[in-house]
């Protein structure tokens, strides 16, 4: 016989059987599932916005309480989105950056090459009234010397001297290795870019009429032929007669710059 209180450790109440106990654990379980609503669904009563319900218990039974839902990471509530780190943000940014300056460099090309020729008609006036070659801007490195023509496409373009890179940017160059415009003897071999000032080479016929204005006056060339050439082996040959070569870069779609092929078109002299 023990004499004194016992001092074992109490068992559980409910696993002890006592009365009233597993239907209020069972009815405090019930009311947390009820409450657990799906995404989408009303608000569960007593529960402020974000917070769903959260089943405890102790000795004496369960109870139901409310806690603020959280993400799987713990860190933010759930229909909030975290926040991008700076990685991502610096990402986004970067590709924004590059998207407007291809934007801008694409309408770039074709608005100087129309301000260009204006500026380029002033100078070429200029030359015509006084016979002296006229730079269109002062740290220009070249200077109009014919005007080109096309009545049935509504083409007037100021052509420069050189068809290197710089001058074609700005509009036709003439190749200072052929005949010079209106000296009616020779080769007159005009340049100029397939996206830009000779893209409407592709819209020529056979038997059109291009007019180069010089100056000494003007003079008329028929289109008489077409040809696609390989500039790595093609080299166009001299000749006395007076006729007048366009060339420019083929095919007109391509996606590559700086190809090797080469769209001619060639026009002889129309007598007067």
């Amino acid at each position: 016989m023990r004499h004194g209180p016992d001092r074992r450790t109490p068992r559980c109440p409910v696993a002890h059987g006592h009365r009233g106990s597993r239907p209020a654990f069972a009815r405090a379980r019930a009311q947390a599932h009820a409450l657990a609503l799906p995404s989408g669904r009303r608000q569960p009563a007593g529960a402020a916005p974000g917070e769903l319900p959260v089943f405890v218990t102790d000795g004496a039974g369960g109870a139901v309480i409310f806690r603020r839902a959280r993400s799987a990471s713990g860190m933010y509530p759930r229909g909030k989105e975290a926040p991008p780190n700076e990685l991502r943000c610096w990402l986004q940014r970067s590709l924004m950056v590059g998207s407007l300056a291809l934007a801008l460099h694409a309408s770039w090309l074709p608005a100087k090459a129309v301000l260009a020729q204006q500026l380029l008609a002033s100078s070429w006036e200029s030359s015509k009234h006084d016979g002296y070659p006229h730079r269109p801007w002062p740290w220009a490195d070249t200077h109009p010397v014919a005007r080109i023509e096309q009545p049935r496409l509504g083409i007037s373009q100021v052509v420069l001297a050189g068809d290197a890179g710089r001058p074609l940017a700005f509009g036709p160059g003439w190749a200072e290795s052929s005949a010079r415009p209106g000296s009616a003897a020779g080769t007159v071999v005009i340049s100029g870019h397939r996206d830009t000032h000779f893209a409407w080479l592709r819209d020529l016929r056979a038997g059109d009429i291009v007019r180069l204005e010089h100056g000494g006056g003007q003079r008329d060339y028929r289109v008489t032929a077409f040809d696609v050439v390989d500039s790595r082996r093609h080299r166009l040959s001299a000749t006395d007669h007076d006729q007048l070569v366009l060339v420019t870069c083929w095919p007109f779609d391509a996606t590559a710059p700086r190809g090797p092929m080469r769209y001619l078109v060639t026009l002889v002299a129309v007598e007067a």
